[in-house]
């Protein structure tokens, strides 16, 4: 059984729970991320993923768990329709005609396109989340908000300065979004009993499909995610060749599985946040097809 042609994007249905289960997450991610090198015989800022929570939670509350969640959400509306837009782009510059199934392939190269799509409403708001993220935990307290955050930035370093990562934002997302559709559409077609549509498939079955999709996407997504905070959040001119200085100065000091840092925070998130996601896209499409049918 081939792919499922109509599932073409992520879902917005369900995004409220969706982006409160990644930003909570997302914290923490940056902090460890982010984090310097520990002087020797000294201990890390934070010892892992738990103890960054603890800390967290201890020193700024609950709310210290959502920092930065404004500027996400100001982009998240936008962000979908775009990537809506791009993987349907994608797919259809691919297929001769619209009831061509597509092959995983050629869903990979679609889901791609979307992440090439999003990042230009990404990068900016990834670049305000991570700078106000970090600033709690060092003490210093230089943004008051997004608003702020941006205007200064741009005051800056002007428009360069607020799409700064912009390249590591892509070299995460279109490898990332391209396992993403994939990796969901595979699982669907796997775990469709034999005889039986994709379309009909059970409620645990698309939770564990989405859930899953979420876990390879970030399997992927990683090593650039890190490279790309540590790139967003440094002072101006520490990086002037870009990401290869970030990656050389991480291999060096902290070695290659620093590349990792945040993978449990990370996917802590990713299963619940996108196993809810694609099934609230599921019931979203029924009710869609039931209220407008194409036939």
């Amino acid at each position: 059984m081939g792919p499922c042609p109509r599932t073409d994007a992520f879902c917005s249905c369900r995004l409220p729970m969706q982006l409160r289960l990644r930003q909570s997450g997302t914290v923490i991610e940056v902090r460890l991320q982010t984090q310097p090198a520990a002087l020797p015989g000294q201990p890390p800022l934070y010892s892992g993923t738990f103890d960054c929570f603890k800390k967290t939670l201890v020193k700024e509350g609950v709310r210290g768990l959502y920092k930065g969640m404004a500027a996400p959400i100001v982009g998240v509306t936008p962000m979908f329709a775009v990537c809506f837009f791009g993987f349907g782009l994608g797919k259809k510059l691919q297929q001769k005609t619209p009831d061509d199934i597509l092959t995983y392939p050629q869903l990979f190269a679609a889901g791609m396109l979307s992440g090439v799509f999003t990042t230009a409403i990404m990068a900016p708001g990834e670049r305000i989340k991570c700078l106000l993220q970090i600033q709690a935990a060092s003490g210093e307290i230089k943004y008051g908000g997004p608003v702020d955050c941006a205007k200064q930035i741009y005051r800056e370093a002007g428009i360069r300065g607020v799409y700064k990562g912009t390249v590591l934002t892509l070299m995460r997302d279109v490898p990332a979004s391209g396992m993403y559709f994939m990796t969901y559409e595979w699982l669907k077609s796997v775990l469709t009993p034999e005889g039986q549509s994709v379309s009909d498939l059970s409620v645990p079955r698309i939770l564990f499909a989405g859930g899953m999709a979420g876990i390879f996407n970030w399997a992927v997504g990683i090593p650039p995610d890190v490279l790309k905070s540590r790139f967003q959040t440094a002072p101006p001119g520490k990086y002037p060749n870009g990401f290869r200085d970030v990656l050389r100065e991480l291999i060096r000091e902290e070695g290659v599985m620093s590349l990792y840092k945040g993978f449990t925070a990370v996917m802590i998130r990713a299963f619940p946040a996108n196993a809810a996601c694609f099934l609230g896209f599921e019931f979203a499409m029924k009710f869609l097809n039931w209220l407008a049918p194409s036939h």
